[in-house]
């Protein structure tokens, strides 16, 4: 067993010990909002966003991005289980802004291992052999924080499976300083309108 494993396990029997009434919380989250945010592990969106067990649900995925699983994801949130207002939260200093979908269908062209980047870009390390189904990959890269966060709220506004009646809010978390900052043109993108 890895050390990671036996971490993960101990720290689980110690939370379980503590558990106590979490057994209680119900299915749909108490506050009725939902979070989309990056898988960055520098996110911590229950300490951003003072959250507690069962307040809201918190959608992850690489950038945040509104793919059609992030959609999916939010329409089961509102549909059945009663959210009201989403947020779309992207970050500073996210690694999604330091490829674009040719570098990492290349890279993967060449081996499935784990690249490194240095000073000239990314760089593969590996050895093959890869695949080019990396070139069929949709990868929902970032040129621009802004951009992508009115981009994602744009698109999820106006997903046919998304009622009008929800508000949907734009943000970038900046994780030198820990701030929220919003986006205004996201925001009044994702507004209830009528």
């Amino acid at each position: 067993m890895s050390t990671t494993v036996q971490q993960v396990v101990q720290a689980n029997q110690a939370y379980q010990s503590s558990f106590g009434s979490k057994r209680d919380l119900p299915m749909p989250p108490g506050r009725r909002f939902a979070i989309l945010t990056c898988m960055d592990a520098r996110l911590d969106p229950a300490k951003y966003a003072g959250l507690a067990e069962g307040d809201a649900h918190v959608i992850r995925n690489a950038g945040g991005r509104a793919s059609d699983d992030a959609i999916r994801s939010l329409v089961i949130s509102y549909k059945l289980l009663g959210t009201r207002e989403w947020f779309v939260i992207h970050h500073s200093d996210c690694g999604m802004e330091t490829f674009t979908d040719d570098i990492i269908a290349d890279l993967l062209s060449k081996s499935l291992e784990t690249a490194s980047i240095n000073g000239n870009g990314w760089v593969d390390a590996g050895k093959g052999p890869g695949s080019t189904d990396g070139r069929f990959v949709k990868w929902l890269t970032i040129a621009d924080q802004r951009s992508s966060v009115i981009e994602d709220v744009k698109r999820i506004k106006n997903h046919p499976l998304v009622p009008k009646t929800i508000p949907i809010y734009g943000y970038i978390y900046d994780v030198r300083s820990g701030s929220l900052i919003e986006v205004p043109e996201a925001t009044a993108a994702g507004a209830v309108r009528g």
